[in-house]
């Protein structure tokens, strides 16, 4: 890693909350850019337009998909914005590049008579497990929270009287969070009836493991996993499989899909666009606009399926 490189990193991290996560994907995208660069004898100062479309050439005929090659174009116009402003070079090439268009991939949500249906088969569930799985169930649709989102949050994070929850979202950015009435009752049995021997366990787990972290349990984390450890976003997806087998209910139950529902059925219900976005913890608004297709699409099929002479024979 050179020292421009290095310091960019560090900058985007400590001035500018960008997680570790997001800091690794642009440390690849730009390892990636310099390794051609470096294959072509071309120095980063004297990249130009033409060396920048050599290499997108490069990534497409490897098989790299056009929102990959997008998402790189991107990292590495940040990374030479970071160079030009404190005076490694004199331009930024990337500016001048248009980026491959792709094409716009919708969010899939579950209908309203899907989720009650989802809620409605968990809760006839007799293990040992029901409780907190419905917690989970109900806190991403309700809340909309992302699946590290839901994986972190702790017991203080919950203000039950006030149904408020606080998560700490992408760049560290903290936001505050309702839930529903009937959230509140499934949480409230869970956390009243379950979590402590799951917090027993998590005792347990702590010694095995020798995880001095978290040792008070008012601090300790509000979702466990079977054998009492911190809930990981894989263990989440471990237990929405588990959900789906024990209901029998197969809709591709993922976080993803319940944070997208959260969205569609609140701009359904004529939801301000910049509170969903403000509940979703998007930095854009462009990102939370997408709904607005959403809506309109489920709004024509279900025209069409009205009205099949409306179609195009």
């Amino acid at each position: 890693m050179n020292k421009p490189e290095q310091e960019f990193l560090n900058y985007i991290v400590t001035e500018r909350n960008y997680s570790l996560k997001t800091a690794k994907s642009y440390q690849e995208d730009i390892d990636l850019f310099c390794e051609y660069i470096f294959k072509e004898g071309t120095l980063m100062e004297d990249v130009d337009v033409l060396t920048i479309r050599n290499f997108l050439t490069e990534e497409l005929s490897r098989g790299v998909s056009k929102r990959s090659c997008k998402r790189r174009l991107c990292s590495l116009r940040h990374f030479y914005k970071y160079m030009v402003n404190v005076g490694y070079i004199k331009d930024n090439p990337f500016i001048l590049m248009k980026a491959p268009k792709t094409e716009t991939k919708y969010p899939h949500g579950l209908y309203k008579e899907q989720i009650q249906e989802l809620f409605a088969r968990n809760a006839e569930r007799t293990d040992n497990l029901k409780n907190r799985d419905q917690a989970i169930l109900y806190l991403l649709y309700y809340s909309g929270v992302r699946a590290q989102e839901l994986v972190s949050l702790n017991i203080q994070s919950v203000y039950m009287r006030e149904r408020l929850i606080r998560v700490l979202g992408k760049g560290n950015k903290e936001r505050i969070i309702p839930f529903s009435e009937d959230c509140k009752k499934v949480l409230k049995n869970y956390i009243d009836n379950d979590r402590a021997k799951l917090v027993n366990k998590y005792i347990l787990w702590q010694k095995k493991h020798q995880d001095k972290k978290m040792q008070d349990s008012m601090m300790s984390p509000l979702f466990f996993n079977a054998q009492g450890g911190p809930l990981t976003t894989r263990g989440l997806e471990y237990i929405l499989d588990a959900i789906q087998e024990k209901t029998g209910l197969f809709v591709g139950l993922h976080p993803h899909i319940l944070r997208h529902s959260f969205a569609t059925h609140l701009l359904e219900n004529g939801a301000d666009l910049r509170v969903i976005q403000e509940l979703l913890g998007h930095e854009s608004i462009n990102a939370t606009q997408v709904y607005t297709h959403v809506t309109e699409e489920a709004m024509k099929d279900t025209y069409e399926k009205a009205f099949p002479r409306a179609k195009k024979k």
